[in-house]
């Protein structure tokens, strides 16, 4: 059943991307300290822990990794920006095939309860109850380039930026690698004379619905793809509902999902 369970959640294409990005193993000189274990039965912990949405001490024991230490070897993966990296090599990968639509970027947030920690604050839409904000931009096909976690009051368009200067250098079928897509789509929270002006600045054509002139349904037949694009975020249970106490934790989650939803792409694709 480990076999079976571990090889589910991560295939042996997937662990031939992620394995050579893994931070390596030191002992200590002086001896003592954390004992080596299999990296590829802790990552399937990671990843059981990110679908299901359990606790790490409900942790089953048919993976043959304790809860401390598949918990401990996460928060060392995430201080090593090991989610980074991984979702760039998945993007990587898809942008080799030409399977990244880079004619437009869409923009959207969405919000979740937390528990506790940092990055949360009261909810706006949530009778102020505390909660932290998923932001997250998307290729033209809603498959997830740029994320991020801020506070639930935090406005949308504080994140817009970020997200657009966090867009990696992804391979290209041929030529140099891109970041730069051709739009950018976003509702009219995001709306701002400055935003505006950044955007041409860059080269980047704007379509953000402008308000009290034009309605976010008109970005519809293109919203959707956004809002997809959450909603398969969100069908990883641990992000429902956020208990981790550190803002980091959650984001590392949040972008292992991202990485996990580009390469689900990239497995219909070699199949």
């Amino acid at each position: 059943m480990r076999v079976d369970l571990s090889r589910r959640l991560v295939p042996d294409e997937l662990w031939e991307l992620l394995a050579p990005l893994m931070p390596k193993f030191v002992s200590r000189p002086q001896g003592g300290g954390t004992a080596p274990v299999e990296e590829r039965a802790v990552f399937a912990a990671v990843v059981y822990v990110l679908t299901s949405g359990c606790a790490w001490r409900h942790l089953p024991e048919s993976f043959g990794v304790s809860p401390a230490t598949a918990h401990r070897r996460f928060s060392v993966w995430t201080e090593a920006g090991l989610w980074r990296r991984l979702h760039r090599a998945v993007l990587d990968e898809l942008g080799a095939r030409g399977d990244l639509d880079w004619s437009s970027a869409i923009v959207d947030a969405a919000s979740v309860r937390a528990k506790r920690g940092s990055l949360t604050g009261p909810n706006p839409v949530d009778r102020g109850k505390k909660g932290s904000k998923l932001h997250v931009l998307s290729e033209a096909q809603g498959l997830p380039l740029a994320v991020a976690v801020s506070e639930a009051n935090m406005h949308d368009s504080q994140a817009f930026k970020p997200l657009i200067l966090g867009i990696p250098a992804v391979r290209s079928r041929r030529g140099p690698r891109r970041r730069r897509p051709g739009k950018i789509r976003a509702d009219k929270s995001y709306y701002s004379t400055e935003h505006l002006r950044w955007l041409r600045s860059r080269n980047l054509i704007p379509r953000i619905a402008r308000p009290g002139i034009e309605s976010g349904e008109r970005l519809g037949r293109h919203r959707w793809k956004i809002e997809r694009s959450i909603s398969w975020l969100f069908g990883y249970r641990r992000l429902a509902v956020r208990y981790e106490r550190k803002g980091s934790h959650f984001l590392a989650f949040l972008g292992l999902a991202a990485a996990l939803t580009c390469y689900k792409r990239l497995a219909k694709l070699t199949t």
